[in-house]
């Protein structure tokens, strides 16, 4: 769910009798994980029904009945009300950058891993998994040698751990070529700057082979030594009694 934070400037009036009435509402708006998506509304009312509205977005004031678009059409022809118009809205892109950059961000934990491609012209997809991130809004780029890519990448959603926390994985289907850099790029308001996280590519199975064949040979070569000195150990051992033997021969009778 979007949090948003809305500055509401009401004024109401009313007729006399009390038969009448009316009221102004301006909104300033902006979702806490994206200051750049603030949006000022204006909007009159007369009798619960919408005249006019003033949306920054568009620039100008839209008119809703047959009155409101004739006062609509004087507004947008007047000039001091669209500079004033201007000036209000960057008050409230000043007040959402600030409220934005007052609030506590979380570093995301990224890992980058690789699995064999199941059912895909590729040998490999690469997953660059980043977790625990607030807030919301991140941007993760695949990177070929430094350049940008964009095809064969399929990406999740912001998914909510439930602890106010975010994860995201974003996934490249490629297949390896000798010499080239394969590299994930996170943006995150929590980084001062882009971080790259390479794929190191790693063969595990060669590696365990490896592992498994050089465990086995160090413990061959220790039983080895340890036969050896144990052998050693006793001929030292009987040639010890047989010369005790030679020298005194009366112990043996």
């Amino acid at each position: 769910m979007h949090l948003k934070n809305v500055f509401i400037f009401l004024q109401l009036w009313f007729s006399a009798e009390g038969a009448y009435y009316g009221y102004y509402l301006g909104h300033c708006q902006f979702n806490f994980h994206d200051s750049q998506g603030v949006v000022f509304l204006e909007q009159l009312f007369f009798n619960k029904c919408l005249l006019v509205q003033y949306n920054s977005t568009l620039g100008k004031v839209v008119g809703y009945t047959k009155e409101g678009i004739i006062f609509a059409d004087i507004l947008n022809k007047n000039p001091r009300f669209q500079k004033h118009q201007i000036w209000k809205t960057n008050r409230c892109n000043d007040i959402a950058h600030l409220l934005y950059g007052n609030l506590s961000t979380v570093e995301p934990y990224v890992t980058l891993s690789s699995v064999k491609a199941e059912y895909s012209q590729h040998q490999l997809m690469l997953i660059c998994s980043i977790y625990n991130f607030y807030p919301k809004k991140i941007k993760v780029t695949w990177l070929r040698d430094g350049k940008e890519i964009t095809s064969d990448v399929t990406s999740t959603d912001e998914l909510p751990n439930g602890n106010w926390l975010y994860q995201y994985h974003s996934n490249l289907e490629f297949t390896p070529k000798p010499g080239e850099k394969i590299s994930c790029m996170v943006e995150h308001a929590s980084l001062r700057e882009p971080k790259i996280y390479n794929w190191e590519p790693e063969h595990h199975s060669d590696k365990k082979e490896l592992v498994i064949g050089t465990a086995g040979l160090l413990i061959g070569l220790l039983f080895s030594v340890a036969g050896f000195l144990y052998y050693r150990r006793t001929v030292i051992v009987r040639e010890r009694v047989s010369t005790t033997e030679d020298i005194y021969p009366e112990n043996n009778l």
